[in-house]
């Protein structure tokens, strides 16, 4: 008909009318909106988004502690510490609680110090009690390691050994200063004897429950790709068990620092030489309370010492690797 226009359309035909700047969209064509592949697309993007940031919250941030976080977070609170101590045992002084030879002045046992010091006798002192305690340390631990792996992988020998190991850990040092004197006299032998039977249950106990901690997954690998015997405690055993190991070395130091001054207390001869242990009973006996307090404070502070700068490094670095530290100090 005149003066009209007709549009025929086929049924499988869409025709869009667009405004000026828009565009026409038509369904069928991949990369377009629409498109029926863009929810599984849009599915995979969320799932490595969701997998990246579950990774995130996994992944440990390590970062090295600033100079300025140590000396607040580590120095400055045993710092504070002992002043307050050394403050409460002035003002206790000053209100003469007690005699004064039963709580001597803090002044007087610095000055028990300054003669030590001075009359050379000091480093020998401390010296004499350290190296017996780190030899003993050492020759404990030879003989715990391969103990308690022995103990933790045979049955028969754990039912058998295993009770008498946790025994002895809970028996007093003291209690083997006697035996040990008359079995090997008052030598050197018996004060290594006393810091063995002291630190060997606690390194072996230590590294039997280290083991049994170890997931029999590892194990069961480690089989696998033929780890048998001494390799499969060298390169599975152990290192899997290496946070309840350190534990227990941390723990056989302080048995044997204590089983050593309960004998060096006890035992005394010409050939032992003057120990931490023997200067507090030889100033007990002259009736010393600045120098028995000196003894008691110079075997606390070894202790201390020797925790911080052997066994805590080490169990950061182990406690680290396994990424059970939010930050590395």
């Amino acid at each position: 008909m005149a003066g009209t226009e007709t549009t025929g359309e086929s049924p499988k035909t869409t025709t869009a009318v667009t405004r000026a700047g828009e565009t026409t969209e038509e369904p069928g064509k991949p990369g377009k909106p629409g498109n029926p592949e863009k929810p599984g697309k849009q599915a995979g993007q969320d799932l490595a988004g969701l997998e990246a940031g579950l990774d995130a919250l996994d992944a440990v941030q390590i970062r090295r502690t600033s100079p300025a976080e140590v000396l607040v977070q580590k120095v400055l609170p045993p710092v504070v510490a002992v002043a307050l101590i050394l403050v409460l045992w002035k003002v206790l002084v000053w209100a003469k609680v007690t005699d004064d030879y039963k709580l001597p002045d803090p002044k007087l046992v610095w000055n028990a110090l300054e003669q030590l010091w001075l009359r050379g006798e000091l480093f020998d002192i401390v010296w004499t009690s350290v190296s017996r305690g780190l030899f003993g340390f050492l020759i404990a631990l030879a003989i715990a390691t391969p103990l308690g792996l022995i103990v933790a992988r045979v049955k028969l020998i754990r039912a058998a050994i295993g009770p008498i190991l946790s025994g002895l850990q809970s028996l007093p040092s003291v209690a083997w200063v006697a035996p040990a004197v008359i079995w090997l006299g008052l030598n050197e032998k018996m004060m290594y004897a006393v810091i063995l039977l002291g630190a060997v249950p606690s390194i072996a106990n230590g590294l039997v429950a280290g083991i049994d901690q170890v997931p029999p997954l590892f194990l069961r690998a480690g089989r696998t790709l033929g780890a048998r015997g001494l390799v499969s405690a060298r390169h599975i055993l152990l290192p899997a068990a290496l946070p309840g190991y350190v534990a227990g070395l941390k723990q056989g130091w302080a048995f044997s620092w204590r089983s050593l001054m309960a004998a060096e207390i006890i035992a005394k001869s010409p050939e032992l030489g003057v120990g931490l242990g023997q200067y507090l009973e030889n100033q007990r006996n002259n009736s010393d309370m600045p120098g028995v307090l000196l003894g008691i404070i110079m075997i606390l502070f070894v202790g201390i010492a020797i925790e911080l700068l052997v066994f805590a490094p080490i169990e950061r670095r182990v406690l680290r690797s396994r990424g059970l530290l939010a930050s590395a100090r």
